[in-house]
């Protein structure tokens, strides 16, 4: 049975997750505060995490760090803030999926699935110059350098190279690597190129940007 942690430090939003997460027939557990959130998620394995930002003893990015050390845990993130920075900051610490308060249960229950849902490993390995793409050892190497990257960069950089030297629109880049619609907010994809580039290097330029309609990664 897929098993979920909910961190939140509000029983009220601890309890809808959970009850609408059981119906879709999953296991959860609960956490009350960051540090219990750590404890657990190192201690047991479970399938995803949904992670309150503002919670007390530790707050939801220092928890996701130190569960970093040690899980890959895919982690969605809830916070009442809605600033650029925030989303910025949690995608680059490999955090999978950002929602903001208050939200819609069904939607959480989306995104899980969503979440759940992807994880297919590609096989082979591309090599293109001094770039490295190994799908099946899920690494990208720059000159011999292993690269640095998010689970969402991987992600991404696995799609468009499974589709290279075609144009991928920014849409179908949100249905197809994030595994649902996201109301049309493009920045994200934005965002994570943005991201991708940087861990690139000199290969960043690999990743062509079409005006008005996406990427292409030119290999």
């Amino acid at each position: 049975m897929t098993k979920i942690l909910i961190a939140d430090d509000e029983e009220m939003i601890r309890t809808v997750i959970a009850e609408y997460a059981k119906f879709e027939g999953y296991d959860c557990a609960e956490a009350v505060d960051g540090m219990e959130a750590v404890q657990k998620a190192t201690a047991n394995d479970y399938d995803l995490i949904i992670m309150d930002v503002m919670m007390p003893k530790l707050d939801g990015f220092s928890a996701v760090k130190e569960i970093r050390k040690k899980k890959d845990t895919p982690v969605i993130m809830l916070s009442a803030r809605v600033e650029e920075y925030d989303k910025l900051f949690g995608f680059e610490m490999g955090v999978d999926d950002y929602v903001t308060k208050p939200f819609s249960p069904k939607e959480v229950m989306a995104r899980i699935g969503a979440i759940l849902k992807r994880g297919k490993v590609n096989k082979g390995k591309i090599v293109s110059d001094g770039l490295v793409i190994d799908k099946a050892g899920r690494n990208v190497y720059v000159d011999g350098t292993k690269a640095d990257m998010t689970p969402k960069e991987y992600e991404l950089l696995f799609y468009l190279s499974d589709n290279a030297g075609i144009a991928v629109s920014r849409e179908k880049l949100l249905s197809e690597v994030w595994g649902y619609d996201f109301y049309g907010d493009d920045r994200t994809v934005d965002t994570h190129i943005k991201m991708l580039r940087s861990s690139l290097g000199k290969y960043r330029d690999k990743i062509v940007t079409l005006r008005g309609l996406g990427y292409k990664l030119e290999l």
